[in-house]
């Protein structure tokens, strides 16, 4: 596909795949990657995600076959950004046993973009040395206009929570809607555009090492969870345009940006593993207790970053979806927790089953190594209510989120300094009152 923006956005099916698409027939080199010319008279770029020399299983890269190539632009020069809003360097970032919890980030009245919308919540580790990760939120007013944004520091995952986004790459153009995710792996150029709205808000999770993999299941066995066929993959597409472009770019959470004279998103054709995706939340395919006991939130995830220790990730994307609860005897909502990993959650739509108030849409909430949490006052008076026995399916349009690290957060002065910070938080919890019945009181055999 080239030029004029097809109605309905075609994909390729499946996770970690080797694709390759073309926009024009007979674009892509036919025996070989680097011809000495190429067809239609096209540049060969080689895209690496990874080290040339990393393990054939690990190996990431993808060969663009565009118009002009990428190298050509004028000089990198800072460019004018908060430092302060934006951050890959979390040393001079607050650490807190806290519990913390932002109401909605509000969408600006004026003309603010997706990159400009940025804001850094927390993070860890450090993007120079390809370590650690960091949170972000997005609000928008506005499509990002004949500028684009390549980030060096890591990949990113998009949850959009208000407005569908058209993500173009120079793989192809993706539509991402509210319920939906993209990542945009290291170092790839993209813009985002609003669909239909002057109002998009979302979160971002960005991983300074790795990429992002689906987790092994286990004794689950060959199917469940999110299914490597329904990841979705842009196919090619192009615009052979001239005119004044700003190309930004990442480095350790500072932008930088060049001019140049033509639109970024000249790749005609490409072929390789190392792609842009989506996935549609909705066909996640949840496990859940279907006789005692509470699982513990793992078995939501969708996506993770592993770590190099066994079973710990830089950071697990984890949902919260529909489904049904069923379990007996069984405090139902997530139980109380102190956690040696650390949890910031959002929610998409609806009402979360641990918070019956204030963890409202665009809302965000953050418990750090060891902070206690849980259900609040009014969640836990109902859940141990005799009418919880019965099956219950919870309600259809919530959608909780979860990005969990094994890092050790720290808030930037921004999001502390944010006139959303909940202050009176803690209060859900002021109410556990004790229901202890004493030491002689008889036992309820159903728990034993």
């Amino acid at each position: 596909m080239s030029d004029a923006v097809p109605p309905d956005l075609q994909y390729l099916a499946g996770f970690g795949n080797h694709f390759e698409s073309e926009a024009l027939p007979g674009s892509l080199p036919k025996g070989q990657n680097n011809p000495r010319v190429a067809p239609y008279g096209l540049y060969a770029e080689q895209l690496s995600g990874t080290a040339f020399t990393a393990p054939r299983r690990e190996n990431k890269h993808a060969w663009l076959y565009r118009i002009r190539p990428s190298v050509t632009h004028e000089p990198f020069h800072p460019l004018d950004f908060p430092v302060e809003q934006l951050t890959g360097e979390f040393d001079r970032g607050v650490i807190t046993p806290n519990q913390l919890r932002w109401r909605p980030f509000a969408i600006p009245s004026d003309s603010v973009d997706f990159v400009r919308g940025l804001t850094t919540v927390c993070g860890a580790g450090s993007a120079g040395k390809k370590d650690g990760f960091a949170i972000h939120v997005y609000t928008a007013s506005v499509s990002m206009d004949n500028s684009c944004l390549a980030n060096a520091d890591g990949d990113m995952l998009i949850v959009p929570q208000q407005g569908t986004l058209r993500v173009t790459t120079e793989f192809g153009l993706l539509d991402v809607a509210p319920g939906e995710i993209c990542v945009v792996q290291r170092g790839m150029r993209f813009s985002v555009g609003l669909q239909d709205t002057n109002a998009a808000r979302g979160y971002v999770l960005e991983v300074f090492s790795g990429h992002f993999e689906l987790p092994d299941l286990g004794p689950i066995g060959s199917n469940g969870l999110a299914d490597a066929r329904h990841f979705q993959t842009p196919v090619a597409w192009f615009e052979d345009r001239s005119c004044h472009y700003l190309v930004m770019q990442k480095y350790e959470g500072e932008l930088f940006s060049a001019a140049q004279s033509f639109s970024p998103f000249n790749v005609v054709a490409w072929h390789g593993n190392y792609t842009p995706y989506k996935y549609d939340l909705s066909k996640f395919c949840p496990m859940n207790s279907v006789a005692f006991d509470h699982p513990d939130p793992s078995i939501f995830t969708v996506l993770t970053c592993p770590s190099a220790t066994p079973g710990t990730a830089v950071a697990d994307f984890v949902i919260f979806p529909p489904r049904w609860t069923v379990a007996q005897h069984t405090f139902r909502p997530p139980y109380y927790h102190r956690n040696s990993m650390s949890e910031f959650m959002g929610l998409i739509r609806g009402t979360y089953e641990a918070k019956q108030e204030g963890f409202l849409p665009g809302g965000a909430s953050l418990h750090l190594c060891m902070t206690p949490h849980g259900p609040d006052t009014s969640t836990y008076e109902l859940a141990i209510q005799q009418a919880n026995e019965e099956p219950r399916q919870l309600q259809a349009d919530t959608l909780a989120f979860m990005f969990e690290t094994n890092y050790m957060p720290r808030v930037t002065a921004a999001a502390l300094g944010s006139p959303h910070v909940d202050r009176n938080y803690y209060k859900c919890w002021e109410g556990l009152r004790s229901h202890f019945t004493g030491k002689d009181a008889k036992l309820d055999q159903t728990s034993e």
